[in-house]
C-alpha cells in the first residue's frame, strides 16, 4: 500500500520507542493543545494509517493507549471521541469531605502514616525553640479541664508544632491544610464517655501526648514514632467503641 503521509506528519522511526508511542504522543499533543476538542471524533483508522504512514495495528495500539489514559472513548461502530480533560485540583480535605464514621476512621489511618514519621523526624531535627513550642501546646492541652473550649485548638497546635519541628515543610503544610478539623471531627464521633470535659479521657489523652513530647525531647526518633502511632491507634480504638 502506498502511503500518502506528509513529511510534517510522518512519525520519527529512529527514537526506539516504537511507532505506537510516537503516534500517541502526536495525537495527545493535538488533544492537549485543543486542536481536537472534547466530543470531536478522531480521524478514522484508514485516515490515520494514510496520514501517518503506519499500519492498522499501530493505529489500534495507539487508540488503546489513549483510552487507557482517559483521553478518548471508543464506541462500537461509531469511532473514537475526544474526552474532556479532567480539571486539576490541589489537595484539600475540608470538613464537608469527611462525612461518615468510616471517613473519620480513614482520616486517622491517614494521619497514622504521616504523623508517626513527622514525630520521628522532629525528635531527630528539633531545635530548642521547636521543643518549647511543643511543650507550650502540651501545657495548654493539659489545662483543658479549666477551659474545654481550648482543647481542640491546643491539641491541633501540639500536632502542628511537631510537624514544624520535623524540618520538612510538606508535613507542616499538610497539617495546616487539614486544620483543627482533624481533631474536632473525631471528637464529635466519640460517645459521651469520651468528651473533652471527661477527666478520665483527658488524663489518658494528655499522657499519650506527654509520651510523644518526652521522646522528642530525648531525641529518640524510634520512640517518638512509636508514641505517636500508639496515640493515634488508641484514638482509632476509642472511635470504634461507639
Amino acid at each position: 500500500m502506498t502511503s500518502r503521509a506528509d513529511d510534517d506528519q510522518r512519525l520519527d522511526r529512529e527514537t526506539g520507542r516504537g511507532l505506537a508511542h510516537e503516534l500517541v504522543e502526536r495525537l495527545k499533543e493535538q488533544i492537549l493543545a485543543g486542536q481536537m476538542e472534547p466530543g470531536q471524533r478522531l480521524p478514522t483508522e484508514a485516515s490515520l494509517v494514510a496520514d501517518y504512514g503506519v499500519s492498522r495495528t499501530v493505529v489500534r495500539e495507539a487508540i488503546s493507549r489513549l483510552q487507557a489514559a482517559g483521553l478518548v472513548e471508543t464506541f462500537q461502530g461509531r469511532g473514537s471521541f475526544v474526552l474532556a480533560l479532567p480539571e486539576t485540583e490541589g489537595f484539600a480535605v475540608g470538613a464537608e469531605r469527611v462525612r461518615t464514621h468510616r471517613d473519620v476512621l480513614d482520616m486517622i489511618d491517614f494521619r497514622l502514616g504521616i504523623e508517626s514519621e513527622a514525630a520521628g523526624l522532629a525528635a531527630e531535627r528539633r531545635t530548642d525553640v521547636h521543643l518549647k513550642a511543643i511543650e507550650r501546646a502540651l501545657r495548654d492541652l493539659t489545662r483543658a479541664d479549666e477551659k474545654p473550649s481550648g482543647a481542640v485548638e491546643a491539641d491541633f497546635e501540639f500536632h502542628r508544632r511537631i510537624a514544624l519541628a520535623s524540618g520538612n515543610r510538606f508535613y507542616s503544610d499538610l497539617l495546616a491544610s487539614l486544620g483543627p478539623m482533624m481533631i474536632m471531627l473525631p471528637r464529635t464521633r466519640l460517645e459521651a464517655a469520651y468528651t473533652v470535659s471527661d477527666a478520665t479521657h483527658l488524663t489518658r489523652v494528655s499522657l499519650e501526648h506527654e509520651n510523644i513530647f518526652l521522646a522528642i525531647a530525648r531525641g529518640d526518633g524510634a520512640a517518638a514514632r512509636a508514641a505517636m502511632r500508639l496515640h493515634l491507634a488508641n484514638s482509632r480504638a476509642r472511635l470504634q467503641q461507639d
